[in-house]
């Protein structure tokens, strides 16, 4: 094959992912130097389209990179009101008390939002500044110096055909070069896993674990609805099965975002996320708040649960990895954008830094030190040990537990559990059929409870059918031979988008068929494939869902 000719424009920084990470960086870079050339490119169709997130923000992120957000009309207007946290059993719940929880647990000065209108806003206030913002651009490919660094990236490839070969329309795309690159391509990107692979960077520190994240935004009846009130819950329907829970946070305009998270360290390969999720709804206290009200979107994405010890070095030579692209969630207080944008600040400064010294295309070390030493890495070492602890001693233990080692590390910067291992990746965590009890899940209503494709039709989701498939298959064989011989095909439940089926014909070997078509770009699949034999890649850019306000 005659290797591609390309196009190439030169920058001083190159940004992937337009989420609150890159676009931190971007904002605090031009801010620090309004000449430095900065680049922010974003595979969805324009920015916030590929965002999701709960969300209830904690603005200290923004209040250190804009401080006067609220004077610049960011769409940062309903503060948490009541804050409520139940345990739940099938058919009702018990509020468990705020009292001994440790204060970072409580949502006094935070925020219900829109994460996809929030980054609308800052992609405006980077435009303002003189930052380059090009949507609907996948980064496909990385580019190498000469010295092996990572100097930019492949942007904007369209028109191969459904084998890969160039077709009529194609246009190859353009490298766009910089003195740094840094990759906020969130959960699990497909360029930001090469890196991490290449340069060893997670060498010495625990697997990342991962969660599926699963949302919907239902407008409910005035009467159900209590702006600023937020709610999150444990227990049914998961129970013994898996970890997760859910949240209801009540935004304006009688909307309610409805969440539910399912831990991907699950070993039974016969649980169905998605399906736990709409079973979740019929309990009677959502019943309740559901009824007459009308789900108006729907989305899914993995989220990074791994925390302190499963961060990656987070630079490399030529660039740095931002916000989830090293996982910085804190997991017991479910939020992460605000260390996004902490990440993404703390990038940009170091950048800056190297440039005025006159250095390009080395390894950002002092960021790496900001990132586990500064207020990032203080959010997330005091709460290092809950998610280990939950995956090893369940639910009721793991909250005492976990409680306790809360209020240790905050009052005392310590531990007595010292830093726990999460042991398995999720995807080794998982089951063999037959030591497992298959699980019988009632039939969705089509009032509370919908289908998978019916669902995905609420995200907009879009791919040009003519591309080559952007899920692909390590071995062809394995789906069959391994995947439904040994774990009854997992990958046609625990995508959330019913992307994987296996289609039996009488009289021959069953058939695994990818409708990459519904795709929301969620990555579950790259990271629970028993084999892993599933690769996330790219699709053509603006491809995939188009979330309005997720």
């Amino acid at each position: 094959m005659a290797e591609t000719t390309r196009e190439s424009m030169d920058y001083d920084v190159v940004i992937v992912g337009g989420g609150p990470a890159g676009l931190s960086a971007a904002i605090r870079l031009k801010q620090l130097d309004p000449d430095l050339d900065v680049v922010l490119l974003e595979k969805g169709s324009e920015i916030g389209a590929h965002i999701l997130s709960g969300a209830v923000l904690d603005p200290c992120g923004l209040d250190a990179l804009i401080p006067d957000w609220r004077d610049r009309g960011a769409p940062i207007t309903v503060p948490v009101r009541q804050d409520k946290f139940y345990l739940l059993g099938e058919g009702g719940g018990v509020t468990v008390p705020h009292w001994p929880m440790p204060p970072l647990m409580k949502n006094h000065g935070n925020y219900i939002v829109s994460m996809g209108q929030v980054c609308r806003w800052m992609a405006e206030q980077a435009e303002a500044l003189g930052v380059e913002i090009f949507p609907g651009m996948s980064c496909s490919e990385l580019v190498r110096g000469e010295d092996g660094r990572i100097a930019g990236v492949v942007a904007g490839e369209f028109g191969r055909a459904a084998d890969g070969t160039p077709g009529p329309s194609y246009e190859p795309g353009m490298e766009l070069r910089g003195k740094y690159v840094f990759l906020a391509e969130g959960v699990r990107g497909s360029l930001s896993k090469q890196v991490i692979a290449e340069f060893d960077l997670s060498e010495g520190r625990e697997p990342q674990k991962y969660g599926l994240g699963m949302k919907e935004i239902w407008e409910v009846r005035p009467e159900n609805h209590q702006e600023g009130r937020v709610v999150h819950t444990m227990g049914w329907p998961l129970g013994k099965e898996a970890g997760g829970g859910s949240f209801i946070y009540h935004a304006e305009n009688n909307q309610v975002y409805l969440g539910f998270v399912v831990h991907l360290n699950y070993a039974n390969p016969h649980l169905y996320p998605y399906m736990e999720f709409q079973r979740f709804k019929h309990h009677p206290m959502l019943a309740q708040l559901l009824e007459g009200g009308k789900r108006i979107s729907y989305g899914a994405r993995a989220i990074s649960e791994g925390g302190w010890q499963s961060m990656p070095r987070a630079v490399f030579p030529g660039g740095a990895l931002l916000g989830c692209s090293v996982g910085l969630v804190n997991v017991p207080r479910i939020k992460g954008n605000h260390n996004a944008m902490l990440s993404g600040k703390a990038a940009a400064e170091a950048a800056h830094a190297a440039l005025s010294e006159g250095r390009s295309g080395d390894v950002l070390d002092g960021y790496d030190t900001e990132l586990r030493e500064g207020p990032v890495g203080r959010d997330l070492k005091r709460v290092r040990n809950v998610k280990p602890m939950w995956s090893k001693y369940g639910l009721s233990a793991s909250m005492a537990l976990g409680g306790f080692d809360m209020w240790t590390n905050s009052l005392f910067g310590g531990s007595v559990f010292g830093t726990q291992s999460h042991g398995k990746t999720d995807a080794a965590a998982t089951g063999k059929a037959a030591d497992h009890t298959p699980i019988a899940y009632p039939k969705p209503d089509g009032k509370l409870s919908f289908d998978r494709l019916t669902n995905v039709s609420f995200s907009a989701t879009n791919h040009d059918e003519s591309q080559p498939p952007h899920l692909k298959l390590k071995d062809p064989e394995v789906p069959v031979k391994v995947d439904l011989a040994q774990y009854a095909g997992p990958s046609s439940r625990y995508c959330p988008a019913g992307v994987y089926e296996f289609v039996e014909e009488e009289g021959k070997e069953p058939r695994f068929v990818i409708n990459f078509q519904n795709c929301v770009h969620c990555k579950t699949c790259d990271i629970k494939d028993p084999p892993q034999n599933i690769v996330w890649t790219v699709p053509q850019g603006g491809d995939g869902p188009n979330y309005s306000n997720m």
